[in-house]
């Protein structure tokens, strides 16, 4: 009887669609931001699933055993490389045993690949910090780079998924046309304030500064990952005075006190300032940078 019943159910659903119902996609990102570009390109042939939360410092991610278990099950997983998840996800990799989303598999879509990565250092040096080896990995802000993310997506999703290839193709033709018409709306915004002097707590904005023409004079960190100490604040706070930088960004998983101590001596406005979607800035990619250009310039307007 209860194979009776499925195949009445089978029949039924093909009845319906006209074509036999086929599973999604299952998708993995790394972060939030890769997740919601995964959802722009996949449309609802995918199932994305995001291993970082939105106010998660992605270098220092929980690795959760249950993640090990998505892992395995994962048709694709998308990560944001140039060792942005160094720290994490390479034991996760090992212990899920997932060879769909092995190095060099379809299903292994390493978002870096083909940007041209900002600071790459000339030599590797731990004493300088947690620095990365291939290039600053917060690429994401920068919408120009985000359109080869997108294609890196939707070339690999038509690999894994070749019978759906116009569609992904598709999505992503579409993804693109807004984001061009919003990447002049966002410049249009920050126009103004062309050549701003920023400062930001960690070193996660030089894409979105050299995007934007805005200008980057120092971190709240003495190097990166390294924990502000009050002699470096206080060189931060002369570079403030002397260039007259009146803006401080911050994300949800960094020390916002630090940061509005520093604003209290220099006369700056502290931004909040994720860089994921569905940290109180909604819940897509757009909805993240639209609410990021907003912020900015308003609080610089708000120095002027």
């Amino acid at each position: 009887m209860k194979s009776c019943k499925a195949a009445a159910l089978a029949f039924v659903a093909i009845a319906a669609t006209g074509s036999p119902v086929v599973a999604q996609m299952r998708v993995v990102a790394t972060t939030p931001d890769l997740a919601s570009v995964a959802r722009e390109i996949g449309g609802d042939r995918v199932n994305v699933v995001a291993l970082a939360k939105p106010t998660e410092d992605p270098h220092f991610v929980d690795a959760k055993p249950s993640f090990i278990v998505t892992l395995n099950r994962a048709d694709a997983l998308i990560e944001g490389g140039a060792e942005l998840e160094l720290g994490w996800l390479p034991p996760l990799l090992e212990n899920a045993r997932n060879g769909r989303i092995g190095a060099g598999a379809p299903g292994r879509i390493v978002a870096s690949e083909g940007i041209r990565l900002l600071e790459i250092p000339s030599s590797f040096d731990r004493s300088k910090g947690d620095i990365h080896s291939l290039g600053n990995p917060h690429f994401m802000v920068d919408p120009a780079a985000v359109k080869i993310v997108a294609r890196n997506i939707a070339n690999h999703f038509a690999q894994i998924d070749p019978k759906n290839a116009a569609t992904y193709n598709g999505n992503l033709t579409r993804f693109n046309t807004r984001l061009d018409s919003k990447l002049a709306e966002w410049q249009q915004t920050l126009a103004p304030y062309r050549g701003a002097k920023i400062v930001t707590y960690h070193r996660d904005f030089p894409y979105l500064a050299q995007r934007f023409n805005l200008s980057m004079v120092d971190e709240l960190e003495p190097k990166p990952g390294i924990a502000p100490s009050p002699a470096h604040l206080a060189q931060v706070i002369g570079e403030m005075r002397a260039n007259n930088a009146k803006v401080i960004l911050v994300q949800p998983f960094q020390n916002r006190k630090t940061a509005e101590t520093v604003a209290r001596q220099t006369g700056a406005t502290v931004i909040d300032a994720p860089q994921q979607p569905g940290a109180g800035n909604g819940s897509s990619y757009f909805d993240m940078m639209d609410n990021l250009v907003r912020t900015l310039a308003t609080g610089l307007g708000a120095q002027k």
